[in-house]
């Protein structure tokens, strides 16, 4: 397996500029003979859509919902970060890249990090220009606040609301193009194989989830756009149709894994009141530059009504540890603490795993309708969901998996180990390291799909030359067969139990032993359990109905198979990974006060792993880190 990064030589700094001026373009007249495929329609696939459709290519986007309004970055909620310095608080574009790359716990890619914070005002022009109602000063002046790790506010926010705006300014876009006919969208096409001609990625085999159609698509290049793997837990903060199934068979096509067991748990979720519960919601991390972190100091007051614990009773864990950062300490620490406190018999709640978010202070400093003006969405859907006003008493709150660091491993041109193969967003690895900063997932789609991507993909067209494969081909008919002979499979085994069954269950075996804490003996459980549930899945599954017509259960079906699958890997990549980082928390490895220990010797790089059959232990590559403008340090918060 070929890892080369192709990162550009000379100065961090010139890097990307450097790298566009050296790289191949496509004349404008001849944009026109070029077909490209993109599946997701969500910040990232959406935005490359459309600037693609724009220069002048012939672009199909895909994506499984009704509409790409529906994509899963409609629910980020608390805001964007970018390097403007309009507090004039001392951010800079070295300040973003040296915050995300310490965020991550040193185990990013520098080149890829510093062009993500140097396009990061780019992203606000062009979302202001779109019209994207970013919340706004007195004076007109844009907005900003604060997020985890980072003591400038550099967060520019609409209300709670930021990825659904976002998501309709880059919709805006993506049909103005639908409508000059540059992009043809396909909505409600679920992504089953990636096709391979030559070994390169030449198009997509689909089906039709209304009709049951199975479709196949030729291009000069596929873009995947599909997000993170959450759901692997059943239980997250992401939609309950969010998957891996399009990077997986990716994967099994010969594209690198990469740091699968990188997966961040957000701490500010509404807490599991019960097994009925297909997700989890979140709750903005903004809440926490007003909202203060607290938990009983002592255990039998856990259950009283924290308007009557006294706030010398009380332990603003967060602020204590963590005194320079307070609340806004990042997210993987911010999750350990509360696991922790929980953990000693101090938490909150029905279940005892929940935490205090109170705003008390914060509505006596400032008052309730300036709360409401910051966070109004918030607490009205915090209300709906629990039946209390966080106005008038706290939030509970308890983290809960939500986005994922690890994805399909790519170069500088965000092109996989299958040349013309280019993934983006949260699909990929390239930007956070061990543990992603808040605000900054809608910086990287945004910054994928506007401003990297069209440039990249560019460049291979020119190399590659045009010429999309027959759709009829031989590679597209094997394709297929297999798809339709997989789906068959699943029709096929008549068992008695639902595939919700199988992934309640996969999830509970991921957050027991792969979760928040990990160790050796867990992963080794782990890697002893999934396989037998794989068994049992594909001889007890129970799938009413035909594939001839809409069929959710074979849908939901076809992504727990591919999860039952994945999970393996991302046990063994955390097995693998004997040290703490970011995200990953080896209980083995960690300081006597309870944080991450690294161990930058054996592990400062990328691990790659290349598939070798379903069941069989993947083979690890490796990419080295090496960090010429940030020093190697320990993380400190305090």
């Amino acid at each position: 397996m070929n890892l080369e990064s192709k990162i550009p030589q000379g100065a961090i700094a010139d890097k990307w500029d450097n790298h566009k001026f050296s790289i191949k373009l496509v004349n404008p007249a001849n944009r026109r003979k070029y077909r490209i495929i993109v599946v997701g329609s969500g910040l990232a696939g959406g935005s490359v859509a459309a600037t693609l459709g724009e220069l002048g290519y012939r672009v199909q986007c895909f994506c499984y919902q009704d509409s790409p309004r529906r994509a899963h970055s409609i629910a980020a909620q608390g805001g964007i970060n970018a390097a403007k310095n309009y507090q004039n608080d001392g951010d800079s574009v070295y300040r973003l890249f040296y915050d995300t790359v310490k965020g991550g716990d040193f185990r990013s890619r520098e080149a890829n990090v510093y062009r993500l914070a140097q396009s990061s005002a780019n992203i606000i022009d062009q979302c202001v220009a779109q019209g994207v109602p970013f919340a706004r000063e007195y004076g007109g002046f844009l907005a900003n606040r604060s997020f985890g790790g980072a003591q400038v506010s550099r967060t520019f926010y609409a209300r709670g609301q930021t990825g659904q705006q976002l998501l309709l300014g880059a919709y805006s876009a993506l049909s103005q193009q639908i409508g000059a006919g540059q992009v043809e969208m396909y909505n409600r096409h679920e992504m089953l194989d990636l096709v391979v001609v030559d070994g390169h990625a030449k198009g997509i085999i689909t089906r039709n989830l209304v009709s049951g159609e199975i479709e196949s698509w030729s291009a000069d290049a596929v873009i995947l756009a599909t997000g993170g793997y959450s759901t692997v837990f059943f239980l997250s903060t992401n939609a309950a149709g969010c998957n891996v199934t399009a990077a997986w068979r990716a994967h099994k096509h010969g594209a690198g894994f990469a740091n699968p067991c990188y997966t961040q748990i957000h701490p500010t979720c509404i807490p599991q009141e019960g097994e009925h519960q297909s997700k989890l919601t979140l709750m903005s991390e903004s809440l926490r530059n007003d909202g203060r972190v607290w938990v009983p100091r002592n255990a039998e007051d856990a259950q009283k009504d924290p308007l009557e614990i006294a706030a010398a009773a009380r332990d603003y864990y967060l602020e204590r540890k963590y005194p320079s950062f307070g609340n806004l300490a990042p997210r993987d620490i911010s999750s350990r603490s509360a696991k922790e406190v929980c953990d000693e018999g101090l938490g909150v709640g029905r279940t005892g795993f929940g935490v205090y978010l109170d705003f008390a202070d914060a509505i006596e400093r400032l008052g309730q309708p300036a709360i409401a003006e910051k966070y109004g969405n918030l607490f009205e859907m915090y209300e709906r969901i629990t039946g209390e006003n966080a106005y008038q008493r706290p939030m509970r709150i308890y983290p809960a998996p939500h986005y994922t660091m690890g994805g399909l491993w790519v170069d500088y041109n965000l092109e996989t180990t299958i040349p013309g193969c280019f993934v983006l967003g949260e699909a990929n690895f390239s930007d956070h390291g061990a543990n992603r900063l808040g605000a900054s997932a809608l910086m990287q789609g945004l910054a994928d799909g506007y401003f990297i991507a069209p440039y990249t993909v560019a460049d291979y067209l020119a190399r590659e030359g045009a010429g999309a494969p027959d759709p009829e081909g031989p590679a597209f008919r094997e394709a297929e067969a297999a798809v339709r002979d997989r789906i068959g499979r699943l029709l096929g085994v008549g068992g008695k139990r639902s595939a919700r069954s199988f992934h309640i269950e996969l999830g509970r075996i991921m957050w027991e032993y792969c979760g928040m804490a990990r160790n050796e003996s867990g992963l080794e459980k782990a890697l002893e359990l999934i396989p037998q549930l794989r068994e049992a899945f594909w001889s007890d599954v129970n799938i009413p109905g035909r594939d001839e017509y809409l069929n959710i259960e074979l849908e939901r079906a076809g992504r727990v198979a591919d999860l039952l699958e994945f999970a393996e890997l991302m046990c063994h990549d955390a097995l693998d990974r004997k040290e703490s980082c970011g995200g990953h928390f080896r209980e083995e490895f960690q300081t006597a006060e309870g944080e991450a220990l690294r161990d930058d010797e054996a592990y400062t790089h990328v691990s790659v792993w290349e598939f070798q059959g379903v069941g069989n232990v993947p083979v690890k590559h490796r990419e080295d880190l090496e960090f010429e403008n940030v020093e190697l340090a320990v993380r400190n918060y305090k």
